[in-house]
């Protein structure tokens, strides 16, 4: 079955915890066309603080990327499954984050 160009991926919600100002992130990033689960992982702390969100891809996984999403001395891991290349990934991640 082929979806459509307005076919929406998903956004699973596993925790009950996140970063504050991810899940809205996210949640534009699975209108995306190409992006089909993306599901946020453990929360740990970090030494160095970031002042703003910040959210990288990390390294690829089967069938997509782990990213890294920081603010302050928080880090979360995010795992997306996607078609997109690490590239254009990345792209459409600096243009939400512009917004």
């Amino acid at each position: 079955m082929k979806k459509s160009s307005k076919a929406k991926g998903r956004l699973v919600w596993n925790h009950s915890t996140h970063i504050d100002g991810l899940i809205p992130i996210l949640e534009k990033l699975t209108q995306h066309q190409g992006i089909e689960t993306v599901t946020p992982g453990v929360i740990s702390r970090s030494r160095s603080h970031i002042p703003q969100m910040k959210l990288k891809v990390s390294v690829p996984i089967r069938g997509g990327f782990k990213l890294i999403a920081r603010q302050g001395k928080t880090v979360q891991e995010v795992f997306m499954l996607t078609s997109l290349a690490q590239e254009d990934l990345e792209e459409a991640i600096a243009q939400i984050l512009a917004k």
